[in-house]
């Protein structure tokens, strides 16, 4: 693709990321807006494409995710927070602990450099960590593929254990509503909070500020119900596709076969993260009372908007489970720059990402 010219390269990209996001979607995998992008730029980026995404682009979208996070907090997940915060609390950062040494083991073995493996191993929204992970110095690229790879395994387990204990084979299937009717005030506010927030936070200098003002903004906003944030499906999918072009077209050949080395023991990390996420539910089960799928459900490491899915088809406490998600989620992006310094500074380690 080095001899074509730039504009064809950009065409084949869009049509391949259409393509790749099409049949990711009838899967039904989670973050298919964003996966295909992001196969769709690896392929061009390793194909001998030279693409840059532009940088206003990519401050843009982080404020979008920011306030993608900001959603979830919503004023019932604070008050089912604050009636058992000692058991959140506890499984929140036993599961955090958990994925801190084994990405803690994965770079003292030289799995993948630096605190890459940390991030990667890191249980809260894939996207939010990727962001991150850049800003931070960890390597976004190798941290982008151990997140996703574990959403997938994490939907995967929780629709099988779902469709096992409850059948939810006659669940009607949502459809994608790509332009719900929108009140102007509240998109013009959430259309500011996250582009106007994101280049608040670039220019404030912050780590993660792009993602992090919205976020934070937008969570004081609407858990206060002063700000209703509208996110439609096209916004979405727009920043999505910049967000996986972004990861994508920085992809080389050397890091690609360095991520399919790694994959297999990426992989058993994963297994081993969601095997202690299921002791965690089965004590929750044991000592307070929980159902068992509703408990598996809270706890499985990652991936809110697909546990989101499962559990309002299967029968389950759903404000227990959002709310454990969304503690998890606000917790994980607040300590993980400081368990990233942490481990860095204790294990001796330095991000230099693979070239």
């Amino acid at each position: 693709m080095s001899r074509l010219p730039v504009p064809a390269s950009w065409v084949i990209l869009l049509l391949l990321s259409v393509l790749l996001s099409a049949a990711l979607m009838t899967t039904g995998l989670p973050a298919s807006l964003l996966l295909g992008p992001m196969v769709a730029a690896i392929l061009v980026a390793v194909g001998g494409a030279s693409l840059r995404m532009p940088k206003f682009a990519f401050t843009g979208v982080q404020g979008v995710v920011g306030a993608l996070v900001a959603v979830s907090i919503t004023a019932g997940i604070i008050q089912t927070f604050l009636s058992d915060w000692p058991l959140f609390l506890g499984v929140v950062l036993s599961t955090l602990a958990a994925s801190s040494v084994l990405g803690f083991l994965m770079s003292r073995w030289g799995v993948l450099p630096g605190t890459t493996a940390v991030w990667g191993s890191t249980p809260g929204a894939a996207s939010a960590m990727v962001l991150m992970a850049q800003a931070f110095g960890a390597d976004a690229r190798l941290v982008a593929f151990m997140q996703y790879l574990r959403v997938a395994f994490v939907a995967i387990a929780a629709s099988l254990i779902a469709r096992i204990w409850v059948d939810t084979s006659g669940a009607p299937v949502q459809a994608v509503a790509w332009f719900p009717p929108l009140d102007p005030f509240s998109f013009l506010g959430t259309l500011l909070l996250a582009f106007g927030g994101g280049f608040l936070g670039q220019w404030s200098r912050i780590p993660a500020g792009p993602l992090l003002v919205p976020m934070l903004a937008g969570a004081a906003l609407h858990a206060t119900g002063l700000l209703d944030i509208q996110l439609p499906e096209w916004l979405l999918a727009i920043s999505y596709t910049v967000l996986g072009w972004r990861i994508g077209l920085s992809f080389t050949r050397s890091v690609l076969m360095h991520a399919l080395r790694a994959m297999p023991r990426i992989a058993v990390s994963i297994l081993l993260l969601m095997g202690f996420c299921g002791g965690l539910a089965a004590m929750l089960t044991h000592l307070v009372g929980i159902d068992p799928l509703t408990a598996y459900l809270a706890t499985s490491p990652g991936g809110i908007d697909s546990v989101a899915v499962i559990a309002a088809s299967s029968q389950v406490d759903l404000s227990f489970v959002m709310a454990l998600q969304a503690v998890r989620l606000v917790i994980v992006i607040l300590l993980g720059p400081v368990i990233a310094r942490l481990v860095a500074r204790h294990g001796g380690m330095r991000d230099v990402p693979v070239v």
